[in-house]
């Protein structure tokens, strides 16, 4: 799967909802991914979980899930097909897979694919662990947040924008791509800490910014 060759947002700007400042997220291991059904063929109660390979050789093949090692083989045949083979209490459990073309979901953030799991298809949205904490977290605040006011993103390093990606009275939601700001010779998306309408964009491609320089302001 396509990894994201930006850094997570939280590396140029971070939301206020009243002046405080952005909690820090604990790091994720940088090759975990979460996996979740994407909305489309979703069932209510479908969970998403967390996918780390086991970095330890002698331990054989095997990922971590949820934190919990699981002993486990994805044998490719080729692009489309594969069979996924795991231990279980009464030997080797094997499922043929079949997967689809990926496509990328812009607006969250994500990337799509369909996947056909024994005859039954299913598309599936993964994305970095990194990102999907700092997505849960913008969700977790966004009560407190709406209860206080409008959400002011500002910025916490010095940099130069390069993309605006939203103008005043647009609706984003939450993960949506809202900024480009190039700093320290990176590129790094800036998305929406919640749900909500854009208010105001304090900048304009080519600006440079400085720490706490407002960029956007979501009600």
């Amino acid at each position: 799967m396509n990894r994201s060759r930006h850094r997570p947002p939280t590396t140029i700007a971070g939301p206020t909802a009243a002046g405080e400042p952005a909690a820090t997220t604990p790091p994720a291991d940088p090759r975990a991914v979460r996996i979740g059904v994407a909305q489309r063929t979703r069932l209510e109660g479908d969970p998403a979980f967390s996918l780390v390979p086991l970095s330890d050789a002698a331990k054989g093949d095997g990922l971590l899930v949820d934190g919990v090692p699981v002993r486990a083989r994805l044998q490719r045949f080729d692009d489309v097909r594969a069979r996924l083979e795991q231990e279980g209490p009464d030997g080797v459990i094997r499922t043929d897979v079949l997967f689809g073309p990926v496509s990328p979901d812009r607006r969250r953030g994500t990337e799509v694919r369909e996947v056909v799991v024994e005859g039954w298809r299913i598309e599936v949205e993964i994305e970095p662990e990194r990102r999907a904490v700092l997505r849960e977290r913008a969700r977790r605040g966004a009560g407190a947040a709406s209860k206080g006011g409008p959400v002011e993103v500002r910025a916490i390093i010095p940099g130069r924008v390069v993309a605006v990606s939203v103008g005043p009275g647009d609706d984003v939601a939450a993960g949506q791509q809202i900024l480009v700001v190039e700093a320290m010779k990176m590129q790094n998306e800036l998305r929406a800490p919640r749900e909500g309408s854009v208010e105001r964009v304090g900048v304009a491609v080519g600006d440079t910014i400085d720490v706490g320089d407002l960029l956007v302001v979501i009600r």
